[in-house]
């Protein structure tokens, strides 16, 4: 497989594996805040939903740039994962490998396959 061809299928399956964490994950936001604002108290405001929210918006919207600007969006979806890792640390009082894994494994492997398509694309011209 010619480097184009190979820089073009991790093109896709980055913004198709991107895509899918990012709206899995804002699906449990949207779903996590309706329930907060269902609730007999009202819901409250935390900073972590925030965070996590903030995140998952970061994450979309990387997905989207990920079009124009592979490098940009593959840097932007790493740190997106690493700060999930750091939230989850945080969050759990320990590291929970596991629950990274489902969360925000997804989008280092999007990040990477991105950086790894712009770079093969790169290196051909």
């Amino acid at each position: 497989m010619e480097r184009h061809s190979l820089a073009k299928l991790m093109r896709w399956v980055g913004r198709i594996i991107g895509l899918a964490a990012a709206g899995f994950f804002l699906t449990f936001l949207v779903g996590e805040a309706i329930g907060e604002a269902l609730s007999e108290d009202g819901g409250t405001l935390n900073t972590a939903g925030v965070l996590l929210a903030s995140l998952s918006v970061v994450a979309l919207v990387s997905c989207i740039l990920s079009w124009w600007r592979e490098r940009l969006a593959g840097i932007l979806l790493v740190l997106v994962a690493i700060a999930l890792g750091i939230q989850i640390g945080v969050l759990a009082g320990q590291n929970h490998f596991l629950i990274w894994l489902t969360i925000g494994f997804p989008y280092l492997l999007a990040g990477g396959l991105l950086i790894s398509a712009w770079w093969l694309e790169r290196k051909a011209a």
